[in-house]
């Protein structure tokens, strides 16, 4: 290689070393760029943080202060009624009820956005600041050390560019030398070419002068020669020396390379790495603390506003307009109760305060109450029809008022596309087009509703007036079929009293009153009834009358129920006494249910034999009524709901939730379980329910139950087959499932095919079912209208 040749590569080898280290430096400073850009993206990220919290939490502020100037508006108002008393009361109304909810929930949210801005001021926003001065007291020290990184990867990175120009600066001695070398050895070969072709071509001319010719020629070849010789040895020696200078710096230069890529690689694969992670120390972990506490306070808002809509909405699910009206005569019963009847008062001398029947009037008034028992025969059926289109009129308004359009949670389904929330809400139903037509329509159905409502009750009260004149004149004319109807009903109540001696009237009667007409009757004992029919019903009784007696079914259901209940619940001695409370509730606590009836059962039977013949009454018909649940709605649980507090009271100074919670499960249990918790017949003799309503006594049975059942049996058999000549079989149709409770009551499905051959009484009939003779309830039961001939 030339030496100019040689000059060329080594620049164009420096200069790609210097292009490489150029290009590194300029990363390195791209680096440093990039973390300081970094740190302000970091500090100005925190900035915003503070500056967005801040807004924030002065917008809560003031939206906290305007919850609470609506409130104390609203507030102000209420407190400022005058008849304070009035606005007590009206408190226990479902409607109040959900203003004072409301009003109390935007009390409560304006204590929470309060809160709230608070914790955004003095919590989270500090954070932010303390974590935008640690970022950047870290990012400080962080770029102090990458920058002593990258000053020691440029040391080693000259290091490396000086071992590089030392080994290419002894290489090339080294190949300098061993250039002189091959020339010197040339010349060597050269010279001993010469003298060998010298000696050849010399010819002998006298011994004398050829020796002295070839000793002077010899002595001048061996003093060329070792001149040559000696520089050879002295250029070997230089070869020597540089050749060994140039592997030394080569292998320096091999070692420094691989030093420096080392170092390289380690800089850029985790020096970096690490140095990015010094700069991040602790910064995601504390920007995780403050987020996490802005969402705990707002998730803590939630949820304090969905523990106060939660309340809205169970009030809301409360609302009842048949509870408000009881509870609004409750509270002015002075107001709504009927005043005292007025009395008749006679004038001067005038002691008759009767009707006269007498001639020559008598005649006169019976043409007068056949014309009015014509009239209200009329009356009562255009009523009846005007009361049937008036209940559906209030179908429909009720449809139309109680309509499931409160979902607007469409609304809330935002999307990139829309503009605006209002984009969103202008298709609720409030804006639709359609709105004026419905409440026109409902308007019209409204004005409709009352039109016949004062109809109905126009005509309610003329067929109240005339039916009093009517029934004055028929007990004062004294006629045959109305005195029957009274002397059967009247020797009833007497013979159903004697009978039920063990058994309260006022339970008996409104026992026997439901089981006939009112075991399907929706919400029995759940639903409250009339205040006014209530008080009517309880008065006649507390007289020792039987308002009940007799077949009569115009009295509403509800408010028997509630007459029932009322009495249990005014008992001076409740049915189940406190005594017995806590092994009661111990009974509870076992989970299996035969185990619990027979430790119920122990419990029992320590009381009075009087109270466990109520008790075993009372249940059975309880356990008769849960059997129509599907119709009714109230199996054996609702019923404990119903009747657990009139039962059974809690003890003072006792949980009265968690009690009264046990106290429901007992009676469940004993309505479910009375037959296994009751004494039988033959074990406690008195009156036990049947299931047309009535009682069986088996107290005169010396043989208790079984006596009697067979007896009645065989009774049954033999009036049978002593009227199969009389006449022929009635088919029935049974309209519920019964089972019978007694070996002489027949058991049958809802459905099934009957033959009733006579009337045993006015619940039973004696008829025969899969060939099997026995008594069959009325009440159970479709009689065809037409004679099987």
């Amino acid at each position: 290689m030339t030496s100019p040749a040689k000059f060329k590569k080594d620049k164009e080898i420096i200069a790609e070393y210097d292009t490489q280290v150029k290009e590194i430096r300029a990363q390195l400073t791209e680096q440093m760029k990039c973390l300081d850009q970094q740190c302000e993206l970091r500090v100005q990220l925190l900035q915003d943080l503070q500056d967005f919290f801040r807004k924030k939490a002065e917008i809560e502020m003031d939206y906290s202060r305007n919850l609470e100037k609506l409130a104390e508006r609203f507030l102000a108002k209420t407190r400022s009624t005058k008849d304070q008393q009035f606005k007590k009361d009206q408190n226990v109304l479902s409607p109040v009820n959900c203003w004072n909810l409301l009003l109390n929930q935007v009390k409560r949210e304006s204590r929470d956005h309060t809160t709230l801005s608070d914790i955004y001021l003095n919590n989270i926003i500090p954070r932010f600041v303390q974590v935008s001065e640690d970022s950047g007291r870290l990012f400080k020290k962080s770029k102090e050390v990458g920058q002593q990184l990258q000053d020691d990867l440029m040391k080693v990175l000259n290091e490396l560019y000086s071992v590089m120009k030392t080994y290419h600066m002894y290489n090339a001695d080294s190949i300098s030398a061993q250039s002189k070398l091959k020339e010197a050895e040339k010349q060597e070969e050269k010279q001993i070419g010469k003298s060998v072709k010298q000696e050849d071509r010399q010819t002998p001319r006298s011994p004398d002068s050829s020796s002295n010719i070839r000793i002077e020629e010899k002595h001048v070849r061996r003093s060329s020669v070792k001149k040559i010789e000696k520089m050879k040895e002295k250029r070997q020696a230089k070869y020597t020396e540089n050749k060994l200078k140039a592997i030394k710096a080569r292998n320096e230069y091999l070692l420094a390379l691989e030093a420096t890529n080392a170092s390289v690689f380690k800089y850029y694969i985790h020096d970096l790495s690490d140095l990015i992670d010094c700069c991040d120390l602790g910064y995601h972990a504390s920007l995780n603390r403050a987020l996490r506490t802005f969402l705990s306070a707002e998730l803590n808002l939630e949820q304090s506003k969905h523990e106060g809509l939660d309340a809205i909405e169970n009030a809301v699910e409360n609302l009842d307009a048949t509870s408000d009206k009881q509870r609004l005569m409750e509270m002015y019963n002075n107001v709504f109760c009927p005043p005292m009847k007025f009395e008749f008062q006679p004038h001067m001398g005038d002691m008759a305060s009767q009707l006269c029947a007498q001639q020559p009037v008598q005649s006169e008034l019976v043409q007068r109450c056949q014309q009015l028992q014509s009239r209200l025969s009329t009356l009562k059926i255009e009523n009846e029809e005007v009361k049937k289109t008036m209940e559906a009129t209030l179908q429909t308004i009720q449809d139309i008022v109680t309509v499931e359009d409160f979902d607007v949670s469409d609304c809330f389904q935002y999307s990139n596309s829309m503009e605006s929330v209002k984009s969103t809400v202008s298709e609720t139903f409030m804006s639709k087009p359609s709105i004026a037509k419905r409440r026109a329509n409902q308007q019209e159905t409204e004005q409709f509703y009352f039109t016949k409502m004062k109809e109905y009750l126009e005509g309610r009260n003329l067929i109240t007036k005339l039916q009093a004149k009517h029934d004055l004149l028929q007990k004062t004319l004294g006629e045959s079929q109305r005195t029957d109807c009274s002397l059967a009903r009247r020797s009833s109540t007497v013979r159903k009293q004697d009978s039920s001696q063990a058994i309260p009237l006022v339970v008996e009667s409104c026992i026997r009153f439901i089981s006939r007409h009112g075991l399907q009757h929706e919400g029995i004992f759940r639903v409250s009834g009339s205040q006014v029919e209530v008080n009517d019903i309880k008065n006649a009784f507390e007289r020792g009358e039987d308002p009940l007696a007799g077949d009569q079914n115009d009295h509403d259901m509800d408010s028997i129920a509630g007459v029932l209940k009322l009495y249990f619940r005014g008992l001076e001695h409740p049915l189940f006494p406190k005594d017995i409370f806590h092994d009661l509730m111990a009974c509870v606590t076992m989970d299996n249910l035969q185990e619990r009836a027979l430790h119920i059962r122990k419990v029992l039977l320590v009381l009075p034999k009087t109270t466990l013949i109520i008790m075993r009454y009372l249940f059975a018909f309880l356990n008769h009524l849960s059997q129509f649940s599907e119709e009714n709605m109230m199996d054996p649980y609702n019923l404990a709901i119903c009747f657990g507090p009139s039962l059974m009271s809690v003890p003072e100074g006792h949980d009265q939730v968690s009690c009264q919670a046990h106290v429901n499960e007992l009676i469940k249990t004993i309505i479910i379980q009375h037959e296994n918790i009751f004494p039988n017949p033959r074990e406690l003799e008195g009156p036990v329910y049947s299931r047309g309503g009535s009682m069986e006594d088996y107290c005169d049975s010396p043989h208790g139950e079984t006596a009697s059942v067979e007896d009645s049996t065989q009774d049954v058999s033999t009036e049978h087959h002593t009227s199969d000549d009389e006449c022929e079989p009635i088919e029935a149709i049974a309209k519920f499932d019964y089972v019978g409770r007694t070996a002489r009551e027949l058991s049958f499905k809802k459905g099934a095919s009957l033959l009733l051959y006579q009337r045993a009484s006015d619940d039973w009939w004696e008829g025969r079912h899969n060939g099997i003779d026995g008594l069959i309830p009325h009440q159970y039961i479709v009689v065809q209208d037409t004679l099987i001939s």
